[in-house]
């Protein structure tokens, strides 16, 4: 890729200030197979002022402007969508088939709901004698993760732009490639010089310097609690609008009810797609005690027919994880399982036979987990499945709400009015009842330590705005 040595500063591709490279490595095979440029302190001052620059008439400018804006930005997409899924199932491992049809389509999918959201929000209205409107924040700075990378950036980037809102983006350096296709995207479709500002780089430069930056008013962030704490600091003096989506530790209540082989083998594919590496996937399974034992073996057999493998293989279902990194926390983890006392049903420590290079784990499911132990309380963000019995309905609520994050969580029932009744006692941003399709016009955040706000359709463009009254503005 040309401009990967590049930023995208004031509607043009700009040589870094300075000389610090990173390869970028192919987790199926651990190798490099490409290289960004890190950006400095520097490189963050030019994307700010240029950023800076163009809100002044960005920010002016109608929404029904912005919104066609956004229509050319989705034909853009659309025409590089099978490019954007190959870079996506490269950098970050995910087979082909799911890179395709769900980490690239989240991209198209937001901006497809966004229209939707633009064509009834309200961007002024009247209360008696006061008007109410909705303008852009200002400069937002946006930080994403390499889990669902496109997904993250796109469900920023283009609600801050129909705000009206300038920007600059950091995604993540482990994979990068995609936001640098995303920032072409852009380019291509028309958006103006300074709207949008791309610098690559890592969280202790140019992160920390983009949230504590007293030109940036606005800091969304996607990833680690402990990376959110950080950033909150960072943008407090500056008192700016922190908006944060974190980690998470979602349970996964098996009401007694259901019907278990359907219900706990979707499950465990839910909680193993993309490797495990989602912040709401359903990593505790919660289970009548009576049918534990049940529910353990079905879980093995869906682990069991999970192939892992390379990215290109047609065959494989599950990838490798992203980074050595990861590779290293989620053995330790499953380490610690064991240790601790937990059942090993299936998978354990090491990478799947056959395979001796790559960032493979072996699917891994846990019985008998006990609500105190690290592997029911840590987030792992890997292919491992914690199953947990529980007494009755009350013990079952109880155990979901026994975390410190509240991303989401999951409701099976063959009652759907139960299940309902359930999804409003659990304390999660998001509650799932039944294994429903995505919805991307569906609030998207968190309770606790999983973050504030909220993003997707209506409330990721509200967060990119302010409410101004006009009072006596007449009737």
């Amino acid at each position: 890729m040309s401009n990967a040595l590049k930023f995208y500063i004031d509607g043009a591709w700009v040589a870094p200030s300075g000389t610090a490279r990173l390869p970028v490595i192919d987790p199926c095979t651990e190798e490099a197979f490409a290289e960004i440029a890190l950006g400095n302190t520097d490189d963050v001052e030019r994307a700010v002022a240029a950023a800076k620059r163009a809100f002044a008439s960005f920010s002016l400018t109608e929404p029904a402007e912005r919104v066609a804006l956004i229509g050319r930005i989705l034909e853009a997409y659309m025409a590089r969508y099978d490019e954007m899924a190959g870079i996506i199932s490269r950098e970050i491992g995910a087979p082909k088939a799911l890179s395709h049809a769900w980490q690239a389509a989240l991209g198209k999918r937001h901006l497809e709901e966004l229209l939707r959201t633009c064509e009834t929000f309200a961007w002024q209205r009247k209360k008696g004698t006061t008007l109410v409107n909705h303008e852009p924040v200002g400069v937002a700075a946006l930080i994403t993760p390499w889990n669902w990378p496109i997904n993250q950036i796109v469900c920023k980037v283009a609600p801050a732009v129909a705000a009206g809102c300038t920007m600059v983006l950091k995604p993540s350096e482990v994979s990068p490639l995609n936001a640098v296709l995303f920032a072409e995207i852009l380019d291509a479709a028309g958006v103006p010089p300074g709207v949008f500002n791309l610098v690559n780089g890592d969280g202790p430069t140019v992160g920390a310097a983009l949230c504590s930056h007293p030109e940036v008013d606005m800091v969304s962030f996607t990833g680690s609690t402990r990376a959110g704490i950080e950033i909150a600091k960072l943008a407090a003096p500056g008192v700016k609008r922190v908006h944060q989506e974190l980690g998470g530790k979602s349970a996964n209540i098996l009401l007694d009810d259901v019907d278990l082989e359907a219900a706990v083998t979707s499950g465990v594919n839910a909680c193993f797609s993309n490797s495990g590496q989602s912040c709401n996937a359903p990593t505790r399974m919660l289970v009548p005690a009576a049918r534990h034992d049940e529910a353990v073996r079905i879980a093995q057999r869906a682990a069991h027919a999970h192939r892992v493998g390379p990215a290109d293989d047609e065959t494989t279902t599950m990838g490798p994880v992203v980074s050595d990194v990861q590779y290293a926390r989620v053995q330790r983890l499953i380490e610690i399982g064991m240790e601790e006392g937990a059942q090993l049903a299936t998978g354990g420590p090491g990478r799947p036979d056959g395979l001796t290079r790559g960032y493979y784990v072996r699917p891994t499911v846990f019985a008998n987990v006990d609500p105190s132990m690290t592997i029911a309380r840590e987030e792992i963000f890997g292919p491992v499945l914690a199953i947990m019995p529980y007494r009755d309905e009350e013990d079952a609520i109880a155990m979901a709400n026994d975390t410190p994050f509240g991303l989401a969580a999951y409701v099976q029932s063959a009652d759907p009015a139960r299940a309902r009744r359930i999804a409003f006692r659990l304390r999660a941003g998001s509650v799932y009842l039944n294994y429903p399709s995505w919805d991307a016009g569906s609030p998207f955040g968190g309770y606790k330590q999983s973050g504030n706000g909220r993003e997707y359709g209506e409330w990721g463009l509200e967060a990119f705005l302010e409410v101004k009254g006009i009072v006596g503005y007449g009737a």
